[in-house]
């Protein structure tokens, strides 16, 4: 069962993400395994140690950039030291009109994985993908959240799990849970 932080980003995702050609797309995902559920044309995952964002964009055997048509970082984001230099490093593996899908939490408890660092609200995911070259008009982000949420996340188990019976989904803008975020090249 997913958690309930997670809901309401996964189906506006899937919205946003099925309304672009994947099955005409190359996949790159940094981290997570989100992008399993989707039908791309290919699918690459670069796992970290071994593949690390920060430090430059991923190359090839003869140390040529690799370039993709979307990249997927679900939940990696606030793990990073240098964020804004990843946002950077993506931009650049990114093929001209490539996309950039993000997702962060906002409202959770600390999750070491290795590290724990950033926390962003749409508005903040926005400002970063600016500064790292997109253009604002060519991103969308949203956020969701809601005091309910906020409460199962101080709850002993973590994250949450959803609960259709019980748990509210209601947005409240001023208490975001999540955000997320498409920027197109």
């Amino acid at each position: 069962m997913p958690s309930i932080n997670r809901i309401v980003m996964q189906r506006t995702s899937k919205e946003w993400l099925t309304g672009l050609p994947l099955d005409r797309m190359d996949c790159a995902e940094v981290s997570g395994k989100n992008g399993r559920r989707y039908e791309f044309r290919s699918y690459e995952r670069f796992r970290y140690p071994k593949y690390d964002i920060c430090d430059g964009p991923y190359m090839d055997r003869d140390g040529r950039v690799l370039t993709f048509d979307i990249v997927l970082a679900n939940q990696v984001w606030e793990h990073l030291d240098r964020p804004y230099a990843a946002t950077r490093h993506v931009r650049e593996m990114l093929r001209p009109g490539g996309y950039f899908w993000v997702a962060v939490p906002f409202f959770i408890p600390y999750h070491g994985a290795p590290v724990d660092c950033s926390r962003w609200t749409a508005r903040g995911l926005k400002n970063l993908l600016i500064e790292a070259g997109f253009e604002p008009d060519k991103i969308r982000a949203a956020q969701w959240g809601n005091k309910h949420a906020a409460r199962r996340n101080l709850e002993d188990v973590w994250p949450p799990e959803y609960d259709r019976d019980k748990d509210d989904l209601t947005n409240d803008p001023d208490c975001p849970i999540c955000a997320w975020a498409l920027a197109q090249k």
